[in-house]
């Protein structure tokens, strides 16, 4: 009688204990993987023939692709600040680059450090270099990279300048000598073998400056394209193979910790590649038209890849706009941090279908500092206006104007549909116009000034309104 109640005792809970062991934490590790320069066309997900991508291709085949997704920024210090922020970084006054991204920005470091994670940020940070405004200032427990806007992948003896600063480990400085790539998908891996043993979470920021200028490649990775006769290509093409090896073995040791299928990692890039200006590297953004700096979707139009497996459908797509806030936004909801005062969405219930709908009505960019346009997408329709009248390569620069696209029948944005869409061009201007009032007001309000144009004078503050 006693083997027998003992049996159905065990039976009877059997089923609760298998589902409480493949039940996820309700804590993810999170792990976000930030290009910086890369073509829109130039990872195997998007189509790339000439410079294989396995390891982010892998992230891809694991989770889902985001076809219409978007940086926040056409160039780098300000999509780092959205992605910091959680928010529109006009709100704090950052439109050029460099920062600092003001102290009263609530970081996502901070908010996921306050709900238990160990934070960790390897690569370059550009958001403030000086005392209170460095990634070990703004979140992250640790930290290995450099705080400027760009270094030398290669040592270089006796280098001044920016481009040639020391690395630093939290505040350190070093003496690398490691190829700046291979150092920092090392030390990715060091972080999460770091916390192997760990019963906390944790969050690690992988920003690599990769593919940036300068161009700069040892011959490991060079030798991979004898095909690639074009110099610039060939160059640029070996500095994305050497980051895609860094990603795979930052997967590698996930693997290794058993901590894969704990962690949602994305992979993105911080604006479109610079294909006819501003640090041009051999990057491709096929079918796109323009280029970093720009906001036509050559600009801002970015690969975003995302898993988590168990809670993804790996090999899936979706296809509604998303942008690098979104990141952010998802990251809090599943580490259930704050997400208080955000203006990214929630990604995962869109992505799973337990929400239809689209995570944004309408999506602005503005970049008033390096060249004077700015856009607004809803829908498949997106209004542009820019300096750039023509889709001519290279930097020409027109008379500014009003532009209307329908992405859905033109992604690469060469029919203006202003003159026969006159209605539809007033109303995302209007709402455009709305929206970057409202930036300007809640930065005022903060204390901060607004960045303009040299050639336009600010608008009078209302009366009442905040300085």
């Amino acid at each position: 009688m006693k083997l027998t109640l003992t049996l159905f005792i065990t039976l009877l809970f059997a089923p609760v204990a298998l589902r409480a062991a493949d039940t996820k934490p309700t804590k993810p590790n999170i792990i976000v993987i930030l290009a910086d320069d890369m073509g829109y066309a130039d990872i195997g997900a998007h189509g790339c023939k000439d410079i294989p991508t396995p390891n982010i291709d892998r992230i891809a085949a694991r989770g889902v692709r985001f076809t219409n997704a978007y940086a926040n920024g056409s160039f780098c210090t300000p999509t780092r600040a959205a992605l910091m922020s959680c928010r529109y970084q006009h709100r704090y006054g950052i439109e050029d680059l460099g920062g600092p991204l003001p102290a009263q920005a609530n970081t996502l470091p901070q908010r996921l450090k306050a709900a238990g994670y160990v934070t960790g940020m390897v690569g370059k940070w550009h958001l403030g270099s000086t005392e209170g405004f460095t990634p070990v200032d703004r979140g992250f427990d640790e930290f290995f990279g450099f705080v400027g806007g760009g270094h030398q992948y290669i040592f270089q003896p006796g280098g001044k300048g920016e481009y040639n600063a020391p690395i630093l480990r939290n505040r350190e400085p070093l003496n690398e000598k490691r190829y700046l790539t291979d150092a920092f998908g090392e030390e990715a891996a060091s972080f999460v073998e770091r916390q192997r043993e760990s019963k906390k979470p944790f969050f690690l920021y992988l920003a690599f400056n990769a593919v940036h200028t300068p161009l700069q490649a040892i011959e490991k990775y060079r030798v991979r394209f004898p095909g690639i006769t074009e110099p610039k290509r060939q160059t640029y093409a070996a500095m994305l193979s050497a980051m895609d090896d860094s990603i795979g073995l930052l997967l590698k040791k996930l693997e290794q910790t058993g901590k894969l299928n704990q962690t949602l990692i994305v992979f993105s890039n911080d604006n479109g590649g610079p294909t006819t200006r501003n640090a041009v590297n051999g990057s491709l953004n096929t079918p796109l038209r323009g280029s970093k700096c720009e906001t036509f979707e050559g600009g801002i139009r970015v690969p975003m890849l995302m898993q988590w497996p168990g809670v993804i459908m790996p090999g899936t797509t979706y296809s509604k706009p998303a942008i690098s806030f979104d990141i952010s936004a998802t990251a809090l909801a599943a580490a259930g941090a704050d997400s208080s005062a955000i203006d990214g969405v929630d990604l995962l219930p869109f992505v799973k279908g337990e929400k239809s709908g689209t995570p944004h009505d309408i999506l602005f960019w503005r970049n008033r500092t390096m060249s004077n346009n700015y856009s607004a997408r809803q829908g498949d329709w997106k209004y542009v206006y820019s300096t750039e009248g023509d889709a001519s390569p290279g930097p020409k620069q027109k008379p500014a104007q009003d532009m209307l696209f329908n992405l859905a029948a033109d992604i690469s944005e060469q029919h203006d549909l202003a003159a026969k869409q006159p209605e539809k061009l007033a109303e995302l201007k209007k709402l455009y116009s709305a929206w970057s009032e409202e930036m300007d007001a809640d930065c005022r309000k903060r204390g901060l000034e607004p960045k303009f144009p040299k050639s336009i004078k600010p608008a009078p503050i209302k009366k009442g309104a905040s300085k």
